[in-house]
């Protein structure tokens, strides 16, 4: 007796049919059937998208801070220390 790979699917499908279910145009059962997985997966993809949603929105806005390296009197040191190298070496 063979045994029964399991499927698995990818992160954008399963985004694709959550948000099908979110929108709810079709059944879960419909959806499931057109998409061939179980309307219990069609469930539980909707409900993580549905809770996960407000993640999206999360974070600080405004200004990032510069990085160390797009200092300009950082850039210049290196550009010397460099140039330094070389005429050394």
């Amino acid at each position: 007796m063979s045994e029964r790979q399991r499927k698995t699917f990818m992160a954008a499908f399963k985004a694709k049919v959550g948000l099908e279910g979110v929108r709810g145009l079709k059944t879960t059962n419909e959806i499931a059937q057109d998409y061939g997985v179980h309307p219990v997966q069609v469930g539980q993809w909707k409900k993580a998208i549905v809770e996960q949603a407000s993640q999206v929105f999360e974070g600080r806005r405004g200004r990032k801070k510069a990085s160390e390296s797009s200092n300009p009197d950082w850039l210049y040191n290196k550009i010397g220390r460099l140039k330094m190298a070389l005429w050394i070496g």
